[in-house]
């Protein structure tokens, strides 16, 4: 073949899983450190509003137990170190800071119901916000909304903030097995089997929800039919694709602010 035969050729390129993980440790290591990234990203992405917002990790080697971060450590600075450790009574068993309350009903209602989960996220982010007071389901509007399509729910009605148990678990209820949920009046929530994944999810649900409102309000728009938005999904959609998309904010925010890692 000539050099232009060459040049158009197909090539095919295979993204590598990752190796699991020899040990607790290391597996443990692996997604705080993905977790302090998650802060410092969403940070950048302005989803931090003052005590609000949180991301948690399920302990590897203890699942009944997660890592969450600290009450009023901005996201901007939050390390490795930062992190602290709770159970599902709501003990810090590793850290000496408060913990934000709505948090840990939220998030110890899903890791209890879901064990398939691994991290959740939640902020109240500007357009995930603006979005909940619609009471609506994203519309498949583009190839990236597809994503959410059929795999995610509206947590309705706001009864304030999620302090109670039964709220918590109401909560967990209305996600079900889906990766995301809209909380009327409140903002988004993502789950994921990886911090990667759930992390990703959130930054696109937003992305999603900002494109949404973009469009609703330049005119009518022409959502994508039903059979092609389904098939879209299960290309879009997978949290291994998810994971594998959170992959280069890591590399960014890893080599722009190191001091993550400590």
């Amino acid at each position: 073949m000539n050099a232009i035969t060459d040049l158009a050729a197909p090539r095919r390129f295979k993204l590598e899983e990752r190796a699991p993980a020899s040990s607790f440790a290391e597996e443990r290591l692996h997604r705080k450190q993905r977790l302090a990234a998650t802060f410092r990203l969403f940070a950048r992405y302005g989803f931090d509003q003052g005590l609000a917002g949180h991301v948690t990790a399920r302990d590897p080697e203890f699942p009944e137990q997660f890592w969450i971060n600290p009450l009023a450590r901005h996201f901007s600075q939050i390390r490795v170190s930062d992190l602290q450790l709770v159970d599902h009574e709501g003990n810090i068993l590793v850290g000496d800071r408060p913990i934000n309350n709505a948090g840990f009903t939220i998030h110890s209602a899903i890791h209890a119901a879901r064990p398939d989960v691994i991290a959740a996220a939640h902020t109240h982010s500007t357009y995930g916000k603006a979005f909940s007071t619609l009471g609506r389901l994203l519309d498949p509007l583009t190839q990236d909304a597809c994503a959410f399509y059929e795999d995610h729910a509206v947590f309705d009605p706001f009864t304030g903030v999620v302090l109670d148990e039964s709220e918590g678990v109401r909560l967990a209820e209305t996600l079900g097995s889906r990766k995301a949920l809209i909380l009327q009046n409140h903002g988004l929530l993502t789950v994921g089997p990886t911090v990667e994944a759930a992390a990703w999810w959130f930054i696109a649900m937003d992305n999603a929800a900002h494109t949404q409102l973009l469009a609703d309000a330049a005119g009518k728009t022409r959502p994508v039919a039903h059979d092609i938005a389904r098939h879209t999904a299960s290309q879009t959609g997978t949290h291994r694709g998810g994971a594998f998309s959170f992959q280069p904010l890591w590399e960014m925010i890893v080599a722009a602010e190191p001091d993550l890692l400590d």
